[in-house]
């Protein structure tokens, strides 16, 4: 019975001794700083939602040519995003202290990323030998967002937020090809998401979801007569849509 006694005062003792470390908190005045910076990195994945014209010839600026060969003799060519290809985020971290709960944050970065526009159709493109299903569209976007951070109060080492905002990115990608489907080089998107703060001993590390939609059109102008024209026709409105998982480091 005392052996039983002794064993179980032991395990409450190095129990409360577990406990209370679990319970120590750090970087205690980190929210109270002003100013701070980091760096991030992270996965995305570039998506467009595409409206097309059904069928092409609502396309105020669409000529039929009897001329041109068409793959499946009929004018009712769609397309959509449906393939995700995982791309990836890097940038640095600048944040202001606006209150207790709020920060001002400004993270100008770089992402890289591809998208395959995939059509009913056969893709025909003179840079590739051969037809294929899809139209893959390469991007290289600085990124320039500015984001509101509401914070809840801090649980231990733990504080979860959410985050709203706007961006502005440019495609600064360059190809010495003529693009069967073309891009405007910049745009703005309305930005929201949210992530978990997590305070170590010598920095505070988060994980952040975020979704990023494009608030104007990107389709870009026609190709050069070189290219079919209906794939680009065949589209009236093209707006980006992005979703980043970020890891940052503060």
């Amino acid at each position: 019975m005392k052996k039983l006694l002794v064993v179980i005062v032991l395990l409450f003792w190095g129990s409360s001794s577990f406990a209370q470390k679990q319970k120590v908190n750090f970087l205690t005045t980190f929210d109270d700083k002003l100013i701070h910076f980091g760096f991030t990195v992270g996965l995305n994945t570039l998506d467009f939602n595409v409206v097309n014209y059904n069928p092409i010839s609502e396309n105020p600026d669409f000529v039929f040519s009897p001329t041109e060969r068409w793959p499946t003799n009929q004018t009712n060519i769609r397309s959509d995003v449906a393939t995700i290809v995982p791309g990836f985020t890097v940038g640095i971290i600048s944040s202001l202290r606006l209150s207790e709960d709020f920060n001002l944050r400004f993270l100008p970065g770089l992402s890289f990323g591809e998208r395959q526009i995939t059509y009913n159709v056969p893709v025909i493109d003179i840079n590739n030998y051969e037809a294929t299903q899809y139209y893959s569209v390469k991007s290289t976007f600085l990124d320039f967002p500015l984001l509101l951070k509401y914070k809840a109060r801090r649980i231990n080492n733990d504080r979860p937020y959410v985050i709203i905002g706007s961006a502005y990115r440019q495609d600064i990608s360059r190809t010495a090809q003529e693009d069967l489907v073309k891009l405007k080089k910049g745009g703005f998107y309305a930005e929201f998401g949210g992530g978990w703060d997590h305070y170590f001993p010598f920095f505070r590390f988060s994980v952040e979801l975020k979704f990023s939609y494009g608030l104007n059109n990107q389709l870009g102008d026609l190709p050069a007569p070189v290219q079919k024209q209906y794939y680009a026709q065949s589209i009236k409105d093209l707006r980006s849509k992005i979703f980043t998982l970020s890891f940052h480091f503060e």
